[in-house]
């Protein structure tokens, strides 16, 4: 029995032996390949991203689209030269991963449905990075547009993935896309103060101030006759990235104008008239 077990050892440990003579090199140089793919895929992506940073013509929302079609196509070259490397007939994996991709696609439908969203984003540029958006429920400035996903940053510097497929079957709102924006500031005055007066006052501090764009000139109008105040609304222009600063400080600079000039904003009131009963 004792003899038995030991002619088994020595036939298994003859069979790993030349197993490990046939392929062990062939192991050994699929690990190095694939390491060194690895690595490569890795250095390529981000040389051809380093690069195309250079090219002052080329939108940076491109950019990372081109460096990840770069890394994936090194990667699937690193695969098909481990398979190479046992022997195996490239034509054939070929055809083998075209009948497996259909199969991966049909189960991937999403995930490939975020590409094809990604793809025709990059095709239609419904906005560009930096812009400030809201898609897909979500607001931010866009800061990466990838084959599966977009990056934004909200204004307190949330970061958010939008799935592409979410973004381009909804609707997109770009505040960044023109480079002007009109802005509405409305203003109560009482019914006891002089309109024209105050026309003036508003039109003064539009005009004093050198981030209200001249064409189209700014107006003031009456918008409503309301309970307690009579509703006035400035409207100018002013240029998108002046958009935000430029209400808060009009804000602040109507109530002081107004204040200076006499002429009161009210708050809402009721008159209320008493008849005694005889």
């Amino acid at each position: 029995m004792d003899l038995n077990v030991e002619q088994n050892l020595e036939i298994l440990q003859a069979q790993v032996t030349a197993i490990l003579a046939s392929y062990g090199f062939d192991v050994i140089g699929a690990v190095v390949i694939l390491v060194i793919g690895w690595i490569l895929a890795g250095w390529i992506g981000g040389g051809v991203r380093r690069a195309l940073n250079r090219v002052s013509w080329m939108d940076n929302t491109i950019r990372p689209i081109f460096a990840s079609v770069a890394r994936y196509l090194v990667m699937i070259i690193t695969l098909i030269a481990v398979l190479n490397q046992f022997g195996v007939q490239t034509a054939s994996v070929i055809a083998v991963l075209g009948a497996a991709g259909l199969a991966v696609g049909l189960a991937l439908q999403g995930t490939l449905s975020n590409v094809a969203a990604g793809v025709m984003l990059l095709f239609l540029r419904p906005f560009r990075t930096g812009d400030y958006v809201e898609v897909g429920g979500k607001g931010g400035t866009v800061k990466e547009v990838s084959l599966f996903a977009t990056e934004l940053a909200t204004a307190d510097n949330v970061y958010i993935s939008v799935p592409n497929s979410s973004i381009f079957g909804n609707t997109i709102t770009n505040f960044s896309h023109h480079q002007t924006r009109r802005l509405d500031i409305p203003v109560g005055i009482g019914y006891a103060a002089d309109i024209d007066k105050a026309f003036e006052v508003l039109l003064k501090i539009t005009a004093d101030d050198g981030r209200v764009l001249s064409d189209p000139a700014p107006a003031v109008m009456v918008m409503e006759l309301a309970d307690s105040s009579v509703n006035l609304n400035i409207r100018f222009w002013v240029n998108a990235a002046d958009y935000w600063p430029c209400r808060f400080a009009m804000n602040k600079a109507v109530k002081q104008a107004l204040d200076q000039a006499g002429i009161e904003i009210p708050f809402p009131q009721r008159v209320v008239h008493m008849n005694q009963a005889s």
